[in-house]
């Protein structure tokens, strides 16, 4: 049986086996091991079986992604999410649509300590809705504002999939980190000019501003600017590297937490089990996909898929929107660390092979994907708004976040247009 069959079997057990809701992780294993054995001999894939676990686990790169879970999962229980949404409000509640303002804000400095949307937008939407509630905002208006906040989870480092991405391409996570820095930024500020502009009429100002009040509630987010500064102006400047940064990270964000008497013990140790858990379910998909990646190589299908597309003749930018079209379309099945580690490993010869710089397309697919955690009929952070937000429904959801997912598009045209947004602080690195 010729290679490219064999591949093409492999990819519609997969998607049969997702359809079966059978972990991505485990069915990716199982598909990588099956069609291995099957064009080189089961020995050879049961050799790999026992090998490539062994080898991904101790991975000294990807050290960071548990550090940064347990950075995330400390900073959540700390508190330190609801006094972002509080500094936010103090400073800009006395604004229309105020409110959306603070959660965009907040929802980017919880990112920035984080690195997951799903967690971002499932702490927003604890901490954030309830307010807007009160205050009169409608809730196509409020959870839209939370979905789309959260998408920054993935984007503003440190972000657990742009890790992810530079370990699948070999590259340089903390040089990927600073490079989403500027877009992240971008982001937050077309997000809050969208809540102004698209709501200005039907959101209410909640507060009235008072400079005591919103210079005071500084006091609450030192923490925040800390860890910032331990974690990504550390990178930027050379001084560790990113593993070194996430280890560093998630000591200060314990330590902080004991200072500041919101961590114990036993509470450090529900931050210990949760993390562990978070980050062996990462691990299982990470083992997953480096089983599949060597039954793709062995099939062939990023050269066969590179030459194909080079063959259509669409030209460098025409082929880059045929390959973002194709994550817009994954996006409404599957999450973006599934699109991640499935999609990145075939595609990312074609973009080479174009010419295009590896780390400016890490930041335009990372953005891609956001837009699959805001778009039906998936739209993982919106089922996460609706599984805690009980009364308010998917559609009512979906309408809301409507206008931030043309501001994706316009801001993604943006980034691909002129990347030197992308890449001018990675260029400017020591």
């Amino acid at each position: 049986m010729s290679g490219e069959w064999v591949a093409g079997g492999g990819f519609v057990v997969l998607f049969a086996l997702m359809i079966l809701r059978v972990p991505i992780g485990v069915a990716m294993g199982l598909v990588g091991i099956g069609g291995f054995g099957a064009v080189v001999g089961m020995k050879p894939a049961l050799n790999l079986l026992a090998q490539s676990p062994i080898s991904t686990i101790t991975d000294f790169n990807l050290t960071l992604i548990p550090f940064f879970v347990l950075m995330g999962v400390l900073a959540t229980n700390s508190g330190m999410s609801s006094e972002l949404f509080r500094t936010g409000r103090a400073w800009l509640g006395g604004f229309r649509g105020g409110l959306g303002l603070a959660t965009v804000g907040a929802c980017a400095g919880f990112a920035a300590i984080c690195g997951s949307s799903v967690a971002t937008a499932a702490t927003m939407t604890k901490i954030a809705y309830p307010e807007m509630k009160k205050a009169g905002y409608p809730d196509d208006a409020s959870t839209g504002i939370i979905a789309a906040g959260g998408t920054l989870g993935i984007l503003i480092p440190p972000s657990v999939v742009l890790a992810i991405y530079g370990f699948i391409t070999e590259q340089d996570i903390g040089t990927l980190f600073i490079a989403g820095i500027v877009p992240g930024i971008l982001a937050v500020f077309m997000y809050m000019a969208t809540v102004r502009i698209w709501y200005a009429r039907t959101l209410p100002a909640s507060d009235t501003f008072s400079f005591l009040d919103a210079f005071a509630s500084l006091r609450g987010v030192w923490a925040v600017g800390l860890l910032f500064i331990a974690v990504i102006v550390s990178i930027y400047f050379g001084i560790v590297t990113a593993t070194e940064a996430a280890a560093a990270g998630a000591f200060l964000t314990a330590l902080i937490g004991f200072v500041r008497r919101r961590l114990n013990l036993a509470k450090l140790l529900d931050c210990l089990v949760e993390a562990l858990r978070t980050s062996v379910a990462i691990y299982v998909v990470l083992i997953g996909a480096t089983l599949f990646g060597y039954f793709l190589a062995i099939t062939q299908v990023p050269q066969d898929l590179t030459q194909f597309l080079l063959d259509l003749g669409a030209g460098r930018y025409g082929t880059l929107l045929l390959i973002m079209l194709l994550f817009l379309v994954l996006g409404c099945f599957l999450d973006a660390m599934a699109m991640i580690i499935l999609m990145v490993p075939i595609v990312f010869p074609v973009i080479t092979e174009l010419g295009f710089d590896p780390i400016w397309f890490g930041i335009i697919i990372v953005m891609t994907v956001e837009l699959g955690l805001i778009t039906p009929p998936i739209g993982m952070n919106v089922f996460v708004i609706n599984s805690i937000a009980t009364r308010v429904s998917l559609p009512t959801i979906f309408k809301g976040v409507l206008p931030f997912v043309l501001v994706d598009v316009l801001r993604l045209l943006l980034l691909i247009a002129f990347p030197a947004i992308v890449l001018f602080l990675p260029g400017s690195m020591n």
